[in-house]
């Protein structure tokens, strides 16, 4: 290729004075509105301390205490478990996967790949996940993602309950607003007799971005929620904008934002660089690729990742399982890529949304996207509780399944770091 005509593709930088110009103009009231929001709650500074009191474990206890006193029990004992010391250790792990080879075996530690879980509905399933660790010697993830409503989740006490235990494991969690496209948002999208109105996208219209903003804002100077869902470019972009003000938000796009080439990465990860701070942070921490992406795909984008300075920052979410109904073509499996891929491509996540096909498909009630979006009340008198919980376990053994494949090809994982020491 002609050097001449790559330079063809370089910005001047008067475009960058043209950006400016719209943010930083009085009149915008694409900004104006959007820092309108952010007002209602205070300065950068003040919101961030608002947050940290909030998330503070004795706060999230008393919440607890106040709703949900019996959850505080559960909690005394995800705490006195990871003191005992409870959960096997990393190097146990490796002994019990790779027997005397793990004591000379080197482990890819540069390249270690996040546990993650999805979803996590309810609080008593981190209990659940925990005792079978301890009975198995199994990993606890590092990582939770929860689609649960947010308002059904803070009236029952639900909300504190996890974001004190994922305080207690050492693990990240990410909450989804109820600000989506399941809240009626687009009125003129229904079910299947409108789904071809869906495929221009039913996130946040019009108004629906502002109020994702303030939503999170609420949960964040409430709760300490920090790390939220994000399926659409309006408020991937207020994302930014926000952090770029001094507020702490992180936050994942989500795979129902269709990330399936690298252009597309790189498109996103541009206004990422755009909006980052001095420190060349972002609050984009997390980047669900859709299924149907390629290990090749995530080459290509890493080297570009690492090029604006967003390795350590940007992780890579990749679903290794799915689940069994309402979103992909089964079977969907995708450990060996993962294994091929994580000796060399750093900060992935493995994300696992149902159990391995071959078991989920099994069950009498297997794993279904559509649950995400059912009141715990009506799964409960449906009778579905139980198996639900199944599902949810399944996705666990899967979850072990991958870290155990990865250790036995010397590869490193992350579990929940305050348990497996």
């Amino acid at each position: 290729m002609d050097e001449r005509i790559r330079q063809l593709l370089k910005i001047p930088y008067d475009r960058l004075d043209d950006i400016n110009a719209v943010l930083l103009d009085p009149d915008e009231r694409v900004v104006n509105d959007f820092l309108a929001v952010v007002e209602k709650y205070g300065t950068p500074d003040e919101i961030n301390q608002k947050a940290a009191e909030a998330g503070s474990l004795p706060n999230l206890l008393r919440i607890v205490e106040a709703t949900k006193p019996e959850y505080l029990e559960d909690l005394k004992w995800l705490e006195e478990q990871r003191d005992a010391g409870a959960f096997i250790s990393v190097a146990d792990y490796r002994r019990k996967v790779l027997g005397d080879k793990a004591d000379a075996a080197q482990f890819a530690d540069d390249f270690a790949v996040t546990l993650e879980i999805s979803a996590c509905q309810y609080f008593p399933w981190v209990r659940a996940a925990a005792e079978r660790a301890i009975e198995k010697g199994m990993l606890v993830p590092g990582r939770f993602i929860r689609v649960r409503k947010m308002k059904e989740q803070e009236a029952d006490g639900d909300l504190p309950a996890f974001a004190a235990a994922m305080q207690i494991l050492g693990a990240s969690w990410v909450e989804t607003l109820d600000t989506k496209g399941t809240d009626g948002s687009n009125i003129h999208l229904g079910g299947p007799e409108t789904i071809t109105g869906y495929f221009g996208g039913v996130g946040q219209p019009n108004g629906h971005a502002l109020q994702w903003l303030d939503e999170f804002l609420y949960y964040y100077t409430t709760y300490g929620v920090r790390q939220v869902l994000n399926i659409n470019p309006g408020t991937v972009l207020l994302g930014y904008l926000l952090h770029r003000l001094g507020v702490n938000v992180e936050f994942k796009i989500s795979v129902f934002m269709g990330n399936d080439n690298p252009y597309a990465a790189l498109w996103t990860l541009l206004g990422a660089k755009l909006f980052s701070r001095d420190d060349g942070t972002s609050p984009l921490i997390g980047f669900n690729w859709s299924n149907s992406v390629n290990n090749e795909t995530m080459e290509i984008s890493a080297q570009f990742r690492k090029a604006f300075g967003f390795e350590d920052v940007v992780r890579f979410e990749h679903h290794i399982t799915e689940t069994y109904k309402s979103i992909v073509i089964q079977p969907y499996n995708r450990r060996d890529e993962l294994v091929d891929i994580a000796d060399h491509v750093a900060n992935i996540s493995a994300k696992h949304e149902g159990g391995d096909p071959d078991i989920d498909s099994a069950r009498e009630h297997p794993s279904d996207i559509l649950d995400y979006f059912r009141d715990k009340a009506e799964v409960i008198e449906s009778g579905d509780w139980d198996a639900l919980t199944l599902n949810f376990m399944d996705k666990f053994d899967a979850l072990n399944k991958t870290a155990w494949a990865l250790t036995r090809n010397g590869l490193s994982f992350i579990a929940a770091q305050n348990l497996h020491k």
